[in-house]
C-alpha cells in the first residue's frame, strides 16, 4: 500500500513540474507577424504608414490574427473588412482631422486587402476603387492641397499627382517619386510625400506603364526604357508650373531601376535616389529560383517546369509570377525571368551625371546585398554617389527600410541639405 502511495506521490510530483515548465516557458518578442517573408513584408507595409495616418496598430495586428500565410482570399476578406469598419467609421466621425485620417487608413487597408489576389480575380477592380476613393476623400476632408494631372503618352495617358509645398518650397529641389513592380501613386503619400512637406518640398509623384491606373484601366505594361514615360511626365508638368531648376527624382523599390534609368537620359534631372538599390532585375528575378530550374529549362523539360510551377508552394513566388506576367503581359512564369533581364542599369549608368544616393537594407529578401558596389563601381561619371546600409540592429534592414521610415527619411534629407541646400559643397564618394 506503502508503495502504492509512494508512486503515486512521484507521478503527482512529476505532473505538477511538467505543468509548471508547459506553463512558465520562456516568452520572448518575436519581431515577425509571419514566418513567411512575403506575408510579413506585407503586414509590415501597412504598419509603416502609421506614421503618416495610413493605418493604426490596432487595426493591423486585429486584422492580420489568424490568417494563413498563402491564403490570398483569407487576406483578401480580412483586409476589406478593416477598411469598411474604417469607412463606417469615418461616416459618423465629425470631427474633421479624425475623419480624414480615419479615410486614408481605409485606402491602406483596400490597398492591403487586394495585393495577394490573382490579377484576374473579379474583387480587384473593387477593391481598387474603393482605396482611391477613400485616399482622395481623406486628402479633401484634411484639406490637403493637390493636383492630378493627366499625362499624354501616345495613344495612352499617364497620371500624375503633385502637392504643392509652402511658402519658400520654390527654391528647394523639386522632388519627382515614380514606385515599382507594384506599389501605387497613391501610396507615396505615405512614403514620402507627408514628410517632404512637413520639410518645405514639393512633390510630384505618378504612375507609368505597369502601374495603378494605367496598368488597371489601360492594359498598358512596363517598358524597361523608363526615360520615355518620365520625360512625357516632366514635359506636361514643366509645361505649366515652376520650379527651382533643380529636379530630384525618387525611385521606390523597382523605382530604385525606373529612377536612375531616366536619370540617365535627361540633362534637368540634378540627382537621383533609389529608394533601395535595383541594379539587375534578371539578378533580383532569379535570385530565389533553384539552378536546377534553369538546368530543366536549358533542356527542354518544359512538362516538369509547368508541374513544379502550378505547385504553388511558396506564397512569394507564386504572387511574384502572378504579378510578373501581369505587369510585364507575358504568359508564363518564365517569361517573367527573361522579361526582367532587360531591367539592368549596366549599360547606362555611366550617363547620370547628378548626384546619386544610394539605400540599401541587409535583409532585402528582393535585391542582394552585392548589387549596391556594382551600381556604385558603374556610376563613373555622377557628380557625387553616396551610399547608406541600414543593418538589422537599426530596423532599417527590410527592402525599403520598411516598417522604418523615418530612418531612411533621415538620411534622405540630409543628402538633400548637404547636396541642394547652403551646405552644398564638393563631388564626393562617401560610404556609410
Amino acid at each position: 500500500m506503502r508503495s502504492r502511495l509512494f508512486i503515486g506521490a512521484v507521478l503527482l510530483l512529476l505532473a505538477a513540474v511538467v505543468w509548471h515548465f508547459l506553463a512558465h516557458t520562456e516568452d520572448r518578442g518575436n519581431p515577425r507577424y509571419f514566418a513567411d517573408q512575403t506575408y510579413n513584408f506585407e503586414a509590415i507595409r501597412v504598419l509603416n504608414d502609421i506614421a503618416d495616418v495610413g493605418g493604426d496598430s490596432g487595426e493591423v495586428t486585429q486584422a492580420v490574427a489568424g490568417l494563413k500565410a498563402g491564403d490570398a482570399q483569407g487576406w483578401a476578406h480580412a483586409w476589406m473588412a478593416a477598411g469598411d469598419r474604417a469607412m463606417a467609421l469615418a461616416g459618423h466621425t465629425a470631427d474633421t482631422i479624425a475623419k480624414g485620417q480615419t479615410l486614408l487608413r481605409a485606402h491602406s487597408y483596400y490597398r492591403s486587402a487586394e495585393f495577394f489576389l490573382a490579377p484576374s480575380d473579379a474583387s480587384r477592380p473593387l477593391l481598387w476603387k474603393k482605396n482611391v476613393d477613400a485616399f482622395y476623400q481623406g486628402l479633401d476632408t484634411l484639406g490637403v492641397a493637390y493636383e492630378r494631372i493627366r499625362v499624354p503618352y501616345g495613344n495612352y495617358h499617364l497620371n500624375a499627382l503633385y502637392y504643392p509645398g509652402p511658402v519658400g518650397s520654390e527654391g528647394k529641389p523639386l522632388l519627382v517619386v515614380v514606385n515599382g513592380y507594384d506599389g501605387t501613386m497613391e501610396e507615396n503619400y505615405f512614403h514620402i510625400v507627408a514628410a517632404a512637406h512637413q520639410r518645405g518640398y514639393s512633390v510630384l509623384t505618378y504612375e507609368g506603364p505597369g502601374q495603378g491606373s494605367v496598368l488597371r484601366e489601360q492594359g498598358l505594361t512596363f517598358t524597361p526604357e523608363w526615360e520615355k514615360p518620365n520625360r512625357a511626365v516632366l514635359d506636361t508638368f514643366l509645361a505649366t508650373h515652376a520650379n527651382s531648376g533643380k529636379i530630384v527624382l525618387i525611385g521606390e523599390s523597382m523605382g530604385g531601376y525606373l529612377a536612375p534609368r531616366a536619370a540617365a537620359f535627361d540633362p534637368r534631372v540634378s540627382g537621383v535616389v533609389s529608394y533601395d538599390v535595383f541594379f539587375d532585375g534578371g539578378a533580383i528575378a532569379s535570385r530565389h529560383v533553384p539552378s536546377f530550374v534553369f538546368w530543366l529549362r536549358q533542356h527542354g523539360y518544359y512538362g516538369v517546369l509547368n508541374f513544379l510551377a502550378g505547385l504553388g508552394s511558396d506564397p512569394g513566388a507564386t504572387w511574384a509570377q502572378q504579378n510578373g506576367m501581369w505587369v510585364f503581359g507575358v504568359n508564363n512564369p518564365f517569361a517573367v525571368l527573361d522579361t526582367f533581364k532587360a531591367y539592368t542599369l549596366a549599360p547606362v549608368a555611366w550617363r547620370i551625371t547628378g548626384d546619386v544616393l544610394i539605400l540599401a537594407g541587409t535583409d532585402d529578401h528582393f535585391v542582394p546585398f552585392e548589387q549596391v558596389g556594382e551600381f556604385q563601381k558603374s556610376l563613373t561619371h555622377a557628380r557625387s554617389v553616396t551610399s547608406v546600409v541600414f543593418d538589422r540592429e537599426s530596423g532599417g534592414s527590410e527592402h525599403c527600410q520598411m516598417g522604418a521610415p523615418t530612418l531612411w527619411h533621415a538620411a534622405l534629407f540630409d543628402w538633400l541639405a548637404t547636396k541642394y541646400g547652403s551646405a552644398a559643397g564638393s563631388a564626393s564618394i562617401d560610404q556609410k
